[in-house]
């Protein structure tokens, strides 16, 4: 497991665990120019039946550095010395690909729409989850904008950096007060609460606004909710006050997130062909669940 951060994530280590992995060795403080090392440490140690019995996970909490950490992971690998590898930084990539899933399941549920074409807000979209989230739903045709809640340039920034990585058409905006908020709500479609837990981000009164609002997806499981009137467990569920709203709780996404690290991390012991997975292999993934 190796994570750039100081301490490897005791959630990782568990899902890794009951996925089915006997032994676990923990790296932490990994830097970018020690992954190839690391990983060839590890493959030539062991014999072809061993390599079979072993996979790489990479963690940290940036999502780009992540796929940098995963790509210089397969270009270390010299068949037939070779394993599969998962990179999901702070389980950025499951939590986001269960959280897009999720409410696209809603836009064809409530509405027959894809999520191509809709007009997108991620709210607390300079986090990690916020990032991947708008890379998966640009990704799949949406127009998304991640809202920063300080600053303009780090928004346009991120979604300059990022549509140059991914070729992920991406916006950038900023939102420190309910103008801002409504000014960028009046004809959004679809909104993802990605900001950090306990901040009531979005209200009813605001939500009322937002007269083209089909489905909202709030990934806070901390009290008060990221927006106002989603409960936990909510699954394409109305919102109080907004029947033509409906709304997907932080339970409902977790559910989906859990059992998408769980299926990608399972992937990792079986077949015979390396395999590499990132955002888009646990999109599929979440996809296929829900």
């Amino acid at each position: 497991m190796f994570d750039p951060m100081p301490n490897n994530s005791p959630f990782d280590v568990n899902m890794a665990l009951d996925a089915g992995f006997d032994v676990l060795m923990p790296y932490a403080n990994v830097k970018l120019d020690s992954v190839t090392r690391l990983t060839q440490d590890a493959i030539f140690s062991r014999s072809l039946s061993g390599v079979k019995r072993t996979a790489i996970f990479i963690g940290g909490r940036d999502i780009g550095l992540a796929v940098d950490m995963l790509e210089a992971c397969a270009s270390a690998m010299t068949p037939p010395f070779q394993v599969s590898a998962l990179a999901d930084p702070s389980g950025a990539y499951t939590t986001a690909a269960a959280l897009v899933a999720c409410v696209e399941k809603g836009l064809r549920q409530g509405f027959d729409l894809p999520l191509a074409g809709r007009k997108v807000l991620v709210f607390g979209g300079t986090g990690p989850v916020g990032l991947a989230s708008a890379v998966i739903a640009a990704l799949q045709g949406a127009e998304t904008t991640i809202v920063d809640h300080l600053s303009l340039d780090s928004a346009l920034d991120l979604s300059k950096q990022y549509h140059h990585r991914f070729n992920a058409n991406l916006h950038g905006a900023v939102a420190q007060n309910n103008e801002q908020k409504a000014a960028l709500l009046a004809d959004a479609e679809v909104v993802f609460c990605t900001a950090k837990a306990g901040v009531r981000v979005l209200s009813t009164a605001l939500l009322a606004e937002a007269k083209a609002l089909k489905v909202v997806g709030d990934v806070n499981a901390v009290p008060p909710s990221g927006i106002e009137g989603v409960n936990l467990r909510d699954f394409a569920t109305p919102l109080p006050e907004l029947a033509k709203t409906l709304a997907v709780g932080a339970l409902a996404v977790g559910d989906v997130k859990y059992k998408t690290q769980q299926a990608l991390l399972q992937s990792l012991l079986t077949g015979d062909a390396p395999r590499f997975l990132d955002f888009r292999a646990a999109f599929d993934q979440a996809r296929s669940l829900v």
